[in-house]
């Protein structure tokens, strides 16, 4: 018997599991709405690292579900259903005033564990923390590793 009918179908099988393994790990998720606005826009797609909220840092771009909890359950949301926001607060971090009254809570009060706070760049243009609150870490897809402009700007 031949090496190689050993060898081939390992090798082959390592490798469909490592391409597995990217393909969960690693998203690629279009920009379709000006919340991020100048940072991303339009058109724009970002490679997306699956990332739990321990290691979120504030200041990163996160892609999250769109909140399915209360009046926002019923909305209806183009794509598959992703918004992209910058986190602005994460366990322990100080709430922001801006988003203190929508959580009920004082400005200044430690960001509850297992959420996080996320603001669009473009405020004026950005549904977000503001309106619907924290984002929960089973919301959360991930962190942008890098956007791939798109060919417009």
């Amino acid at each position: 018997m031949s090496p190689y009918l050993v060898i081939v179908p390992v090798v082959l099988l390592a490798l469909g599991a490592a391409a597995g393994w990217l393909r969960w790990r690693l998203r690629i998720v279009t920009v379709t709405g000006d919340s991020m606005q100048p940072t991303l826009v339009p058109g724009d797609r970002l490679l997306v690292r699956r990332t739990p909220l321990a290691r979120v840092r504030t200041g990163d771009i996160v892609v999250h579900a769109y909140p399915n909890r209360g009046e926002f359950a019923s909305s209806e949301v183009a794509g598959d259903n992703w918004l992209i926001k910058r986190a602005v607060a994460v366990p322990g971090d100080p709430v922001p005033a801006s988003v203190a009254a929508t959580l009920s809570v004082r400005p200044g009060s430690p960001v509850r564990d297992g959420a996080l706070i996320a603001i669009g760049d473009n405020r004026d243009a950005s549904f977000d923390s503001r309106t619907f609150g924290y984002v929960l870490a089973s919301e959360l897809l991930g962190v942008v590793l890098r956007p791939i402009r798109n060919g417009a700007h």
